[in-house]
């Protein structure tokens, strides 16, 4: 499998179709409208392509996604997220306004920073592996540390009487970082009765064309 992009000035992503970050960069890439070259990388298969010595030259964290432009690699969701708004401002995926383009923060660090970190698979692997832990306690964990965090997105949700979209009238970096989370979370089997405002949010964005389109069972390596 060759992890060379086709060239310095082509855009490759290289992403794995249900890793929650590298979706996050593929729905802000889709609202921005620019293509790429998606390369696969499979965090399970041959033990994790990830820790490959070619993928590890591409991104020596061994973590997906990682996005290659002009010849220049870019890592972290939110990091790659943020450098396609200031490359490509528009259509924006943060407010003017100050204050509400720090809540938009604030929420998509909730879950990018607070609940995703501590359920990443790798974590999820060393609780099942090095520690020793069966499948249920490990499901526990995962559904544990997401209903916190949604605990406290439901909260802000509830404060700003959002319905459509996290912050405001319009997509936003926060929303990037829910569909994915609450994909997982149902992939998990967490309750998400308590989250009403969260699922309605969720439901909405899933009609938007940037969202459908990237779902993880629509990308070429799917399963």
């Amino acid at each position: 499998m060759s992890l060379e992009p086709e060239s310095a000035m082509s855009r490759t992503l290289y992403t794995y179709f249900r890793s929650s970050a590298a979706w996050r960069v593929r729905i802000a890439l889709a609202l921005k409208g620019l293509t790429y070259e998606a390369i696969p990388i499979h965090l399970l298969r041959d033990g994790g392509q990830q820790q490959s010595v070619a993928y590890l030259a591409v991104n020596p964290q061994g973590l997906v996604p990682a996005l290659i432009e002009d010849g220049s690699t870019i890592t972290q969701s939110l990091a790659i997220c943020e450098y396609l708004e200031e490359r490509y401002p528009s259509p924006a995926i943060l407010p003017a306004d100050l204050l509400q383009k720090t809540k938009v923060r604030s929420l998509a660090y909730v879950i990018a920073c607070d609940i995703h970190p501590i359920n990443n698979l790798r974590v999820l692997q060393y609780l099942k592996g090095p520690m020793g832990q069966d499948q249920q306690a490990v499901d526990d964990w995962y559904r544990h540390w997401v209903a916190l965090g949604l605990q406290a997105i439901e909260a802000e949700l509830e404060r700003d009487k959002s319905e459509r979209f996290c912050v405001g009238s319009t997509v936003s970096l926060a929303d990037i970082c829910l569909v994915p989370q609450v994909f997982n979370a149902r992939r998990f089997k967490l309750d998400l009765t308590p989250f009403p405002r969260v699922v309605a949010i969720d439901a909405h964005l899933n009609t938007l064309p940037a969202f459908t389109y990237t779902q993880p069972a629509k990308q070429a390596d799917a399963e």
